[in-house]
């Protein structure tokens, strides 16, 4: 893997019992223990599905053993490589579709979401956007409001977990520009300059939106479907 590159993996979670051993006898005792609290069958396949195939990827890049990654978390639910902590890699998922992003020597959040109209569309830009983006969603036409929306969401949410504080961050604190959405106007001053933070959005088809964030400059990007 080029370590200027960020690799992009996705494709749909089947959530079957085909490779479900597979996946599972990969998996740590916390993660399995994790999946077991899971009492509905989808949401508890999906985890082992998801999380095997995000152990196979980074075991892929390694050259290492799935099952003996050592896959930590930090104070605030980030998880990482406690052996190559230099091996970022960030993971979503929204409904049946997920995506995976791994690189290297930065930090690194990937989110994806089903573009799914919702009447409290305007009470979340209320809430979570900041002034810009409230007077740039509010100007919109009314059938790019909804894929807007996500387009904006997608790129918060990837810079909380690139953080790896998460949401409790607050999502009004990182904020996009509408005038040019790969760069942010502001972040908390934790994180260093607005500058340094960069978005870009990956094509994953129609219906879904989805954006990884990073606090290095993007050389390259490899999407790759499984």
């Amino acid at each position: 893997m080029n370590t200027e590159t960020i690799q992009v993996w996705h494709g749909n979670i089947a959530a079957d019992d085909v490779h479900y051993q597979d996946y599972w006898q990969v998996l740590d005792a916390g993660e399995q223990a994790h999946a077991e609290r899971l009492k509905n069958d989808l949401l508890h396949k999906r985890f082992v599905e998801s999380h095997g195939r995000l152990r196979n990827i980074l075991a892929q890049t390694l050259n290492e053993p799935p099952e003996r990654l050592n896959i930590k978390k930090t104070d605030h639910g980030k998880p990482y490589l406690a052996d190559t902590p230099e091996l970022v890699f960030n993971l979503s998922h929204s409904e049946s579709v997920m995506v995976i992003a791994v690189a290297w020597n930065c930090q690194l959040g990937v989110d994806i979401e089903c573009c799914k109209s919702r009447t409290s569309l305007a009470g979340l830009v209320d809430k979570c956007f900041a002034e810009e983006e409230i007077a740039y969603w509010n100007k919109l036409p009314e059938d790019r409001k909804v894929t807007e929306f996500y387009r904006f969401w997608t790129r918060k949410e990837a810079f909380v977990k690139a953080t790896g504080r998460g949401i409790g961050l607050g999502l009004n604190r990182c904020v996009i520009n509408p005038e040019n959405q790969a760069e942010f106007l502001r972040v908390p001053a934790e994180y260093g300059q607005a500058s340094t933070w960069h978005a870009l959005d990956i094509n994953l088809g129609q219906g879904f939106c989805s954006s990884l964030v990073t606090d290095q400059g993007i050389a390259g990007v490899k999407v790759m479907a499984f």
